[in-house]
């Protein structure tokens, strides 16, 4: 059992908290659907196999200690699968987790000074970095502060406790942008203009069924002016993003549907609301990596000394500090065993930095390695199968857990990816000192593994011939970062057989040798013959009268390819939608009325913003009104209550909602907003009581996020 006396009060009451929930679920008490969306927001998402779930742990910008990863690895053994999954959002992920046992474990990570708040849900997400940052000879300065502060302010923060859908952002290193900033909500790359600080700002990036190109915000915006520029972009999204068609509540959608002109009309706008107009960050938020405390090293004999020679050439790189080397850790599928990440602490402890980084591609990097320490190192990471050379390479393919364990898997994408890098090591060994070629896999269309941003992505569908379905990849060819630091999105081109990808795999990789011209990168060779011509290329491959009928199997499977996506965290049981969501509503009351009396007044703002808006939705639901955006809600309010003469607001409840933009968080606004939200909730709970005694009682079979 791990105590929690010696935790925040936050975090204490977190913990408590969700216990509390789950007693409330498993008594009935809590609708399933209601729970799942709770239990989503701290880290805790529903697996493929029943009554298991996965726990994600955030890490801000993949960084983790010797102490963390075994502390992580003890509960890996104690509560889930006995694996570490690495994600391409420089998370860890925990497998076969009991819900009753998430509070005990999210008590062993904070116990080390790791969460799971907000790693799921509709929350701002892992903020991500470049692995490289600090020790990057081309940054102009380490992004690890601004990563973490970024974090520590959105964690907890009531801006982003009920949006529609999920934010994601990524801060890169440098212009190189190895961070993939151009796929994020907001990108973040660092600048020096007149000799200050400052980031390059890109907004409305994202993968997925549709993928949509970040635009610039900004050329330079100092420093100091990011997280405030963050909070009012979350609020206009709050505000006027999508929330009932799912596939449409992301920030990409919002900014195709009014323009950017229009959102930074309104960010502006939003900023005097905003809880603090400049935020000057603390450089020393993240204690600065440090070399290790020089011992002797041990001597050892190379076994393979080409081997070890290609990994120095592939996995190794020099530091901007001068005689030390950065290590990558090529780790298959991103899959650690707890003896593993143990023995991996015991070799950083003594000849690495504690300052560890989990990459995008879903290996690892420890930095701060003498020269001499490198052949032992090696030693070590190769009886691990961690040295594996061609890290970052066509030898490293990235993936997500496919039909292993994801609800939304169609195919297994894990398999897959192993066999496709034996294609590559037994055949094409020569082209891992081609760093240009990169392979990303997902087992759907959603992107985990970020498909549309590599030289030949992947993912996972199917083909149907007659009364049979082939479990299929989609190929993408033709994203990424070139070399100029200038993302694309890859075009979709053709869908083959997955029992064939390792031969289209083949067929790809030969005409790009035989075709390429001198020096010629792969996308550039893909751009220069076009999408159709590779659709004739890879189309023979696709001919249904000639698969045999292994092709109908998936990998891993003895049984013909069957389709089963699940629902994600929807569905399941029939609940009073009105009264639920009114308790969401009370719920933001304690919150803003807590807030007002420990002095945090613009969080108690923004509390009594969401109730007032949870509770308009509440009343407009009992007439059968759509509410699929807030600004829309409060409109529709105004139509359907004040209007009528049903509800007597003076200047209409948009006004009145949104006089939140026209006054300073201070305590004067604060009060009298809070006692308004509070009087309104009154009169709502009063019209609802007189509603109900017509036995007008909306049900929900969905949940909608």
């Amino acid at each position: 059992m791990y105590k929690t006396e010696h935790l925040s009060t936050e975090v204490q009451n977190d913990i408590q908290e969700l216990e509390t929930k789950i007693g409330q679920f498993i008594s009935g008490e809590m609708p399933e659907d209601k729970f799942k969306h709770f239990r989503l927001t701290r880290g805790v998402y529903g697996q493929r196999q029943l009554g298991v779930q996965m726990f994600r742990i955030k890490l801000p910008m993949g960084r983790i200690t010797p102490k963390q990863l075994v502390r992580i690895a003890e509960l890996s053994e104690q509560f889930a699968s006995s694996n570490l999954h690495l994600t391409t959002r420089q998370d860890i992920q925990l497998h076969y987790v009991k819900v009753i046992d998430t509070p005990q474990l999210w008590a062993g990570l904070e116990d080390v000074g790791v969460t799971g708040r907000e790693a799921c849900g509709n929350t701002v997400r892992n903020i991500t970095a470049s692995a490289s940052a600090g020790i990057d000879k081309h940054e102009p300065f380490d992004v690890s502060p601004y990563v973490y502060e970024a974090f520590r302010f959105f964690l907890r923060n009531p801006i982003c406790q009920d949006m529609g859908r999920k934010i994601k952002m990524a801060f890169s290193s440098s212009e190189e942008d190895t961070a993939f900033t151009y796929i994020h909500d907001f990108g973040f790359i660092p600048r020096i203009k007149d000799g200050k600080r400052g980031f390059k700002v890109v907004v409305g990036g994202g993968l997925g069924a549709q993928a949509f190109l970040a635009q610039t915000a900004y050329e330079f915006l100092e420093e100091d002016k990011v997280i405030p520029f963050i909070e009012a972009g979350l609020r206009v999204f709050d505000r006027y993003g999508e929330r009932q068609r799912r596939h449409k509540a992301r920030m990409k959608y919002l900014i195709k549907d009014i323009g950017m002109e229009k959102f930074m009309a309104l960010v502006a706008q939003e900023t005097i609301a905003n809880k603090v107009k400049s935020f000057p960050i603390d450089i020393h938020a993240v204690e600065e990596a440090q070399p290790p405390v020089v011992i002797a090293v041990p001597e050892v004999t190379l076994s393979d000394e080409k081997k070890y020679q290609d990994w120095l050439k592939t996995n190794v790189f020099e530091q901007k500090q001068s005689g030390y080397y950065g290590i990558y850790l090529k780790v298959t599928n991103g899959d650690i065993k707890p003896d593993e990440a143990r023995k991996l602490a015991t070799l950083v402890d003594n000849y690495a930095s504690q300052d560890m980084r989990i990459t995008m591609n879903q290996g690892m990097m420890i930095k701060y390695v003498r020269k001499e320490a490198l052949p032992y190192v090696y030693t070590v990471l190769d009886a691990l199968n961690f040295a594996h050379p061609g890290f970052g390479t066509i030898a490293d393919i990235t993936t997500c857990p496919g039909t292993d364990t994801c609800n939304l898997g169609v195919t297994n994408s894990m398999t897959l990816a192993k066999i496709l890098e034996d294609v590559i090591q037994k055949e094409y060994y020569h082209l891992i000192f081609d760093n240009a070629i990169h392979i990303k896999m997902s087992g759907c269309m959603n992107s985990c593994g970020q498909h549309m941003s590599a030289s030949i992505g992947l993912h996972g569908s199917s083909i149907r011939v007659g009364d049979k379905v082939a479990p299929a990849m989609q190929i993408v060819l033709g994203g990424g970062v070139n070399n100029q630091g200038v993302g694309t999105v890859g075009d979709k081109v053709v869908k083959l057989p997955t029992k064939k990808m390792p031969d289209a795999l083949r067929t790809l990789l030969n005409d790009f040798e035989d075709n390429q011209l001198e020096g010629e990168y792969f996308n550039n060779y893909y751009k220069r013959l076009g999408k159709n011509y590779f659709y004739s290329l890879l189309k023979p491959i696709a001919d249904t009268t000639k698969f045999v009928d292994d092709d109908y199997f998936d990998y891993g499977h003895d049984e013909y390819f069957t389709p089963e996506v699940g629902v994600g965290e929807c569905a399941g049981v029939m609940y009073d939608m009105i009264g639920t969501i009114l308790k969401d509503a009370f719920i933001k009351q304690t919150e803003a009325q807590e807030a007002m009396d420990n002095g945090r007044y613009p969080e108690a703002i923004y509390y009594a913003y969401t109730g007032k808006v949870i509770a308009a939705k509440a009343l407009l639901l009992s007439k059968d009104v759509e509410c699929n955006t807030q600004i829309k809600i409060m409109q529709d309010f105004d139509k359907t209550f004040v209007e009528t003469g049903i509800f007597a607001i003076e200047g209409g409840f948009e006004n009145c909602v949104l006089s939140i933009n026209q006054h300073e968080p201070d305590k004067d606004f604060a009060t009298s907003y809070v006692a308004d939200f509070h009087g309104f909730l009154q009169k709502v709970i009063a019209y609802r009581e007189n509603e109900l005694k017509e036995d007008k009682v909306v049900v929900e079979s969905a949940y909608k996020a």
